[in-house]
Order: C-alpha cells, then sequence, then structure tokens
C-alpha cells in the first residue's frame, strides 16, 4: 500500500503542491476561497496557459521558445494597430481582427523558429533568442516605443468581457478569457493526445533517430510544432492588448519564464519525449494561485519573482531525479 502511494505522489506532486498551497493561502486569508476570486484566478491564469499550452510541443520535443513573450507583444501591437482602422467595430469584427492577428503574426515567428532549427541547424535556444530580441525590437518600431491606444470599446470584450450576468454581478461572472482559453487549451490537448500528429510529437521528442527510421518526418513535426507554439503566443498577445484595450510594446516582458515554469513545472520533460497540455495547466494554476495568494497577502511583487524562480529551478531538479529513477 505504501508503495502505491508513493508511487502516486511521485507521478502527482504538482496536484499535491496545488492543494496544499490552495489550502495556506485559504487560511491565510478568508477572501481567496470566495467564487469572486476562484473566478478572476481563472482569468489571471488564461495568459500563461495559453504560451504554456504551445511550449509544451516544443519541450516534449527536446527544444525551447523564450521568444513566446516577446511574440505575444508584437501581435498585440499589430492587432491594435489593425483595430485602429475600424473605430465604430462590433464585437464579432475586434474578434476577427485579434484572432487574426493572432494566428498570423505568431504563426509566421513560430514558422520563422521551425525553419531555422530545421533547415539550418541552428540551436533552438539561439533561434528563439533571436527571434525574442527581432520580435520586441519589431514592437518598438511599430508603436515608436509608445502605447496604440483609443480603440474601440469592443475591442476589449474578448479579454475584459464577461458573460452571464445576474443581478448580483451586472458587470457578468464568467470571463470570456477563461472561456476562449479553455477552447484554445482543449483542442491543442486533443492534438497532442488523440491524434497521430500528437503521437509523432512524442516520439521524436524521445528518439528522433528511431522516429526518422520509423518513416516520421521528423522535421516537419518540429515545424509544425513550433508553429503552433507561435500561434498559442500569438493568441495569448491578443488577449493581452485587448484586456489593456491597448498595445504595449513591453507586454509579455518575461512572460516566457513564466510560461516554461508552468510547462515544466505540470511535468514536461525538459530531456523531451514525455508531457501533457492538461498537466501544464496544473502548473499554471499553482503558478496564478501563488501571484494571487501573495498579492492577497500583500507580499512585494519582487518576492513574487524570486518564488518563481525558486520554482523553475524545483521543477528543473524534479525532473532530472525523475529521469535518473528511470534508469
Amino acid at each position: 500500500m505504501n508503495n502505491k502511494v508513493k508511487h502516486w505522489l511521485s507521478k502527482n506532486v504538482v496536484v499535491v503542491v496545488l492543494i496544499v498551497l490552495c489550502m495556506a493561502f485559504g487560511m491565510a486569508n478568508k477572501i481567496f476561497f470566495t467564487s469572486k476570486n476562484l473566478i478572476n484566478l481563472t482569468s489571471q491564469m488564461s495568459i500563461n496557459a495559453l504560451l504554456a499550452t504551445g511550449l509544451t510541443y516544443v519541450i516534449i520535443l527536446g527544444g525551447i521558445d523564450i521568444s513566446v513573450g516577446s511574440v505575444a507583444a508584437l501581435s498585440g501591437i499589430v492587432s491594435a494597430v489593425a483595430g485602429l482602422q475600424f473605430p465604430d467595430m462590433s464585437v464579432f469584427t475586434a474578434i476577427i481582427i485579434l484572432v487574426m492577428s493572432g494566428i498570423v503574426i505568431g504563426g509566421a515567428c513560430g514558422a520563422i523558429n521551425g525553419l531555422m532549427i530545421t533547415k539550418f541547424n541552428v540551436v533552438p535556444m539561439i533561434t528563439t533568442l533571436a527571434m525574442m530580441t527581432i520580435a520586441r525590437g519589431l514592437s518598438y518600431v511599430v508603436t515608436g516605443g509608445q502605447p496604440v491606444y483609443g480603440l474601440a470599446n469592443n475591442f476589449a470584450w474578448l479579454g475584459a468581457g464577461r458573460i452571464i450576468k445576474p443581478a448580483s454581478e451586472p458587470n457578468g461572472m464568467i470571463p470570456v478569457l477563461t472561456i476562449f482559453t479553455a477552447v484554445i487549451v482543449f483542442f491543442m490537448h486533443m492534438l497532442l493526445s488523440k491524434t497521430v500528429f500528437g503521437r509523432h510529437v512524442y516520439a521524436v521528442g524521445s528518439n528522433r533517430t528511431v522516429a526518422h527510421l520509423s518513416g516520421i518526418h521528423v522535421n516537419k513535426v518540429v515545424l509544425v510544432s513550433y508553429i503552433l507554439c507561435g500561434i498559442t503566443a500569438g493568441l495569448g498577445g491578443i488577449c493581452i492588448a485587448s484586456k489593456l484595450q491597448n498595445g504595449q510594446p513591453s507586454a509579455g516582458d518575461g512572460y516566457e519564464m513564466y510560461a516554461i515554469a508552468a510547462t515544466v513545472l505540470g511535468g514536461t520533460s525538459l530531456i523531451g519525449g514525455s508531457g501533457s497540455v492538461g498537466r501544464a495547466m496544473f502548473g499554471c494554476a499553482i503558478i496564478a494561485v501563488i501571484n494571487n495568494g501573495m498579492n492577497l497577502m500583500q507580499i512585494s511583487s519582487y518576492w513574487q519573482k524570486v518564488v518563481i524562480g525558486s520554482i523553475i529551478l524545483f521543477a528543473v531538479i524534479l525532473d532530472m531525479s525523475q529521469k535518473k529513477n528511470t534508469k
């Protein structure tokens, strides 16, 4: 029985940590477990969840993408600039502008990353470091370093809108951002866990040589995975722009570290070959709970960065120890 418990705990450390954190913050501040705060938590973790969803594919391949925060900023800027052309836009028009900006800009950046890695054999860290610098630079070039504001109110519906409006909550209960994120996460989860392409991602991450000999087009799998990572980063960026109702060239700064931390904390191995979108969401939830709980306790945001950095270190150590135990 003890062995079974130990085995379950070793496989579900992230779940246990999440429960412990929730209980600790709940006891420290009674506001934590209120329905309003818990709903806000889902909105607060949404951007990180979008970025971590695409990163899961890349990290399973044994790669990395540190450009997702900058790609998010560039996508948000493009969506805001496009939105200025429609001063009286409807909600439908706003959604089309936002989503298309995220897909096109994010997909293009992801495709460049993928091509550099597959065609020119550039190391993923160097490729995405270059893209991080280029995308951030373009964000400042396009805006002149100034926010893009003056957008129609409907531009904010995707990022700040809410649905289901009872008398007690005239502004709405459920964030549209939460629903949008859930749809994207579900799609990416099903693609990875239930399709041939998803099985190919795991195969390539486990052993590229064996995958190639098995008839898998390794470069195609890597390229598509980086495109997907770029698209989810782009969608995260347009959600930031919509939530703020403006385009900020500094948006998404440092978000790549939160996304990587969430992905690895959720059990996606940095060595490659294992992980899942669903478990990455537990990592996102842990980071959101820590930030939310520390805010409620009025702990400095500087200390929050220290804690997140420690989490990244803990997640890597845990990943390495689990790999040693399986040898």
